[in-house]
């Protein structure tokens, strides 16, 4: 299979299984996801799900969460992971744009990557979920699959990055990427797969198993 019969099957593929996808940190505004999508750096979705209720209830604005002390928000998100960090860096970051951004996220990977505990990935997400900007945030099953397809050396998430967005069509970037999150999730963990499981990654490269 050539390399763009291998892309276009993908794309057709995952447009079967995941026709819709929607966000799976939960979030009103964004905001919202921009902590949510903090508080999920080596923490499950799922857990995250469990912890933004109740901290969005004390603050789902920056002006609020800035009030807050960090021993405050450390000790409602530490199921997370990372608490510590995560708590200096939620308080921080919304502090500037209380101070710098009139409380508002701001529109530009620049502006967003300066805040703190924000790096490439997370504002990817924001920029793509939050204001419709065509990104593709490459998380742990993005690297992985993407190696497994073929589709990149599979060296660095920069390197993925750069190959998938230049395999994949810039219109379809926002959604694919979760799709082949999702994928990733269902049929194509890291560890224990079965080939008859991960039927893309059969049919585009069988030398992975």
């Amino acid at each position: 299979m050539k390399k763009k019969e291998k892309v276009q099957f993908i794309i057709d593929e995952l447009e079967k299984l995941y026709p819709r996808t929607s966000v799976p940190l939960r979030h009103e505004d964004a905001y919202t996801l921009l902590v949510a999508v903090v508080l999920s750096a080596q923490c499950t979705d799922e857990r995250v799900n469990k912890i933004t209720p109740h901290l969005f209830r004390l603050a789902s604005n920056p002006r609020d969460m800035m009030q807050l002390s960090v021993n405050a928000i450390e000790e409602i998100i530490r199921p997370c992971g990372l608490s510590p960090a995560k708590s200096k860096h939620i308080q921080g970051l919304s502090k500037i744009l209380v101070e710098k951004h009139d409380g508002t996220v701001p529109h530009t990977f620049n502006e967003l990557e300066a805040l703190p505990g924000v790096g490439h990935k997370t504002a990817s997400v924001v920029m793509a979920q939050a204001f419709g900007v065509p990104a593709f945030p490459v998380d742990t099953h993005i690297h992985r699959l993407m190696t497994r397809w073929k589709l990149t050396s599979g060296k660095n998430v920069t390197e993925t990055e750069r190959d998938a967005k230049r395999l994949f069509p810039r219109e379809l970037w926002n959604k694919l990427h979760l799709q082949i999150i999702f994928y990733g999730r269902e049929h194509s963990p890291a560890r224990g797969i079965k080939p008859k499981n991960d039927y893309i990654t059969m049919k585009v490269n069988p030398k992975a198993f």
